[in-house]
């Protein structure tokens, strides 16, 4: 990620939560601790089923008396559904404003550059009244912007940063271990857990309860954690397959293909190595073992 560059993504919607009971209905469904939410630092989260299976992931960045969740565009909708079933009678007001602001991402270093920034995964300041956050999950991942659709391109000449091809940004996510492209085919396939949310800061072990909580607490304190969402590099053809294997043995599952894909890995089993190709289908394929886990 070049320093003066920056990365549309058009791709991402926003949600707007807010309302005078919406920081506790947010604490009482999502999978992260929303009291670490405030103007100066944002968190990564996630919504889980009642079995603690992945549904939505998203950021979550303080606006005004509100809270904007940054989600993947093409899943805002069911996630608004979702998040309408939860509220009930709450006070709280859930909008759509995915036509009205977006998302644009900047290198760490370019970040880092900038007045009151901070190093620290979620660090949060202000640049012209729109928001900038050092990603949550990982801050290679650099910060991201969060700007009205009118303002954006004078905010991006005011900062000297050039446009560049997002697919250059997604790359590295995908590099980096961290999907964002796809996510409804990981819908209701694998636990929260399994998708690496302890080592990405989007679970607080510690909040109480929330939807899937109980389940993901047993995983992790009973040692269960047996499979991960890992990235996969193609050696050679194509997937045209599901099913990841060595020799006769089945050791995961490809959930995301597309340009960016990812598995869901048994990672304890005794025919897995990161050092070996595996196949899946007619196509070879190496699992990447992202620099962050922690595989024991």
């Amino acid at each position: 990620m070049k320093k003066n560059n920056v990365y549309i993504l058009e791709d991402r919607g926003l949600l707007y939560v807010s309302g005078e009971e919406c920081k506790e209905f947010l604490q009482n469904i999502v999978t992260n601790n929303i009291n670490k939410v405030d103007e100066k630092n944002s968190c990564y989260s996630a919504l889980l089923t009642p079995q603690g299976k992945y549904l939505y992931d998203f950021n979550i960045l303080k606006h005004k008396s509100g809270y904007f969740l940054d989600c993947e565009k093409k899943n805002i909708d069911n996630l608004f559904n979702q998040l309408k079933l939860y509220k009930l009678r709450s006070k709280v007001e859930i909008l759509n404003l995915s036509n009205e602001f977006v998302i644009a991402v900047i290198s760490k270093e370019r970040f880092l550059d900038m007045e009151n920034s901070s190093s620290i995964a979620g660090s949060t300041i202000k640049f012209r009244e729109d928001s900038i956050f050092l990603d949550p999950r990982n801050i290679e991942l650099g910060a991201r912007i969060v700007t009205n659709l009118e303002k954006l391109y004078l905010s991006l000449k005011k900062l000297g940063l050039q446009s560049a091809d997002k697919k250059e940004y997604y790359k590295l996510s995908h590099k980096i271990g961290i999907p964002q492209n796809n996510s409804d085919k990981l819908q209701n396939k694998l636990f929260g857990i399994e998708c690496n949310f302890d080592e990405l800061n989007a679970i607080d072990f510690k909040k109480g309860c929330y939807v899937g909580q109980e389940n993901t607490a047993r995983i992790k304190l009973k040692d269960k954690l047996n499979k991960r969402l890992l990235p996969i590099e193609i050696i050679e053809g194509d997937l045209e397959d599901d099913i990841i294997s060595y020799e006769e043995y089945e050791v995961g599952k490809v959930l995301i293909k597309d340009d960016y894909p990812f598995a869901i890995i048994k990672i304890k089993n005794e025919k897995f190595d990161f050092d070996k190709i595996f196949a899946c289908g007619s196509a070879k394929i190496k699992v990447k073992k992202p620099d962050w886990i922690k595989i024991t």
